[in-house]
């Protein structure tokens, strides 16, 4: 996948550059061409200040020490006479021969020399220069007005990645604000700090899908919500008269037959009544929390349980863990109604799987700011492979027995993670039966 940062960089980087070398370039070949110009004039001022008294080798050397410097390893000098005859030449001079005047550039033994010939009254003066010696003399030159351009070089790459990493930053602040998002909100975005224009598009496009994702979610809430709850009530009113027949004698047939019906009305029932616990806890993603005795709740839910637990010869009761003192309420904040039936659930599923004669425990702990439950039965338990998707709405194990519709651990694991805590499933270390734990709750005071 391409990257913006990536583009902006590599390109702005590689357009820096090519233009520092372009103009580096540039640069250097104006001062190599000054060089060779400024070069060309001291080769014409050699010339000029060679003594007019010069008519031997040892001429030079009895010359003031001005003149004498003029020759030396990086200049040849010859000298002729009106007549044409050499009457000097510079030590270790070649044997250039007399050229016509001005410039010339020529080659002699392998070696290309720099040649400038000046006509005086009563001679003829010709002053010779490597060319070695100019190129290196010029490229130094030139290399010594280009250094500043190289220092410039890594300040310019520095500043690109600051410019192109702060242009950027607002595009990184709305990818954390998503990625950090609760995937119930669908609240409209609003970045911190002002928005870029580039980037305002962006943020009102995905403003106006959330938008259109929250009213299409709502719908569907209230869809379930409203379906539910007009199915509960008719539902009612059949059992009620299902019974009231079975009372008065109108309704005929075989015990076991209409047993059986009652029992997949009360599924029916149970399955609509979980519909709309679930529509009501996916509608209220964010209610306010407040202070919930939960000792009160759970003393509330063993005591609704208890005919049940009776009727199945079931042990049922109730376990505080670490508490404050006797009167320890075990207050924390949540939604008290969503707490209600987050407990309702796992003591009724404990219930419901634990055969005849076995125990359901209901375990409330206070531990240091936190506050957790668990509900621990003698049930068959959960194969180890199905216990990451029994949480799954709808999702029913291949060896569950009973009769159920597969929301109620799904229910208590959404309102669990409201609540801020994780709702987690294990098998008994004994190998008998399941424990439910739900941890941490925050704990309302001390």
């Amino acid at each position: 996948m391409s990257s913006i940062r990536r583009w902006l960089l590599g390109w702005l980087i590689f357009g820096f550059l090519a233009a520092s070398g372009i103009a580096g370039y540039g640069i250097f070949r104006t001062v190599h061409e000054e060089a060779n110009e400024l070069f060309d004039y001291e080769l014409h001022a050699v010339a000029l200040s060679v003594p007019p008294t010069l008519a031997s080798a040892d001429a030079l050397a009895r010359a003031p020490v001005q003149s004498r410097e003029i020759s030396d390893e990086r200049i040849a000098i010859e000298v002729w006479d009106e007549k044409g005859r050499g009457i000097y030449r510079s030590p270790d001079a070649p044997d250039i021969g007399r050229l016509i005047e001005g410039f010339r550039t020529i080659e002699r033994g392998e070696k290309h020399w720099r040649v400038f010939g000046l006509r005086q009254n009563t001679r003829f003066v010709q002053v010779a220069q490597p060319v070695s010696v100019r190129e290196a003399l010029a490229v130094r030159l030139a290399l010594r007005t280009l250094w500043p351009l190289g220092l410039l070089l890594p300040l310019i790459v520095a500043l690109v990645l600051i410019v192109v990493s702060r242009g950027l930053s607002p595009i990184r602040a709305l990818s954390r604000a998503l990625s950090t998002r609760s995937l119930d909100a669908l609240e409209p975005l609003h970045p911190d700090g002002s928005v870029p224009e580039e980037i305002r598009p962006l943020v009102d496009a995905l403003n106006d899908l959330l938008h259109r994702l929250h009213a299409a979610s709502s719908a569907q809430r209230t869809f379930i919500a409203d379906a539910a709850h007009e199915l509960r009530s008719p539902l009612a009113a059949l059992k009620l008269q299902l019974q009231g027949a079975e009372r008065d004698g109108s309704l005929k047939g075989e015990g076991e037959t209409i047993a059986r019906i009652e029992a997949r009305l009360n599924r029916i029932i149970r399955l609509v009544q979980q519909l709309l616990a679930l529509a009501r806890e996916d509608a209220e993603p964010s209610a306010l929390l407040a202070p919930v005795p939960l000792r009160r709740l759970a003393e509330q839910a063993v005591g609704d349980f208890s005919l049940i637990a009776e009727a199945k010869s079931i042990d049922l009761g109730l376990e505080l863990t670490a508490a404050a003192g006797e009167e320890d309420l075990f207050e924390v904040r949540g939604d008290p109604n969503g707490l209600s039936v987050l407990l309702n659930n796992l003591v009724d599923n404990a219930i419901r799987y634990t055969p005849q004669g076995g125990r359901v425990d209901l375990i409330l702990r206070r531990i240091g700011p936190r506050i957790d439950f668990e509900v621990r039965d003698t049930g068959p338990g959960i194969a180890q492979a199905e216990l990451a998707r029994v949480c799954d709405r709808f999702y029913r194990g291949e060896g569950a027995a009973g009769e159920g519709s597969g929301l109620g651990l799904a229910i208590a694991s959404r309102i669990a993670s409201r609540h801020g805590a994780q709702l987690s499933l294990r098998n008994n270390a004994d190998g008998i039966g399941l424990s439910v734990t739900v941890s941490p709750l925050q704990a309302a005071s001390p």
